[in-house]
């Protein structure tokens, strides 16, 4: 379900869209997700200059900008991650979710689940080798919503 609203003063020429995007189940780990933000902001290629707020509803996973090139490079990450906050460590309390719930919970803080990424003459301005990747660090955390919120100056 799609809320959308969408808001062009003529006056200013300012340009306000906020979008709730819901992304299908991944598996856990590192999955690239510019295409999809891209085709859910219809505004997008209208703004000469902007931002692009990116809020991820969730305390499981998280948002980052990293190389869209090298599928290892979303592989090594994950393995990191799960090498530094380890399941099934004995201080955990907060178990009754599943071993992966609190590891989870850690890795969303560490990257966190927020980004904003500048946009260009109707274009995120992401460098060359960057993408927006979804960390998805549950084994089952289903489907996930970000509150992308568009504003800028259109063209």
């Amino acid at each position: 379900m799609k809320d959308l609203l969408i808001w062009k003063s003529a006056l200013t020429n300012n340009v306000w869209q906020s979008e709730k995007i819901t992304l299908s189940s991944y598996p856990r780990g590192f999955h690239l997700i510019t295409e999809k933000i891209v085709e859910a902001i219809p505004s997008l290629h209208i703004v000469e200059v902007g931002l692009l707020h990116l809020w991820l509803q969730h305390t499981s996973a998280s948002l980052t900008v990293n190389e869209n090139a090298d599928p290892t490079v979303r592989q090594d990450m994950e393995d990191y991650l799960n090498h530094s906050v380890r399941e099934d460590s004995p201080y955990f309390r907060h178990t009754y979710e599943g071993s992966d719930d609190m590891p989870a919970h850690i890795k969303s803080s560490l990257l966190g689940c927020e980004i904003t990424v500048p946009v260009q003459q109707g274009k995120l301005a992401l460098g060359t080798w960057q993408g927006i990747m979804l960390g998805e660090h549950r084994d089952s955390g289903g489907r996930r919503t970000i509150i992308a919120t568009l504003q800028g100056t259109a063209a």
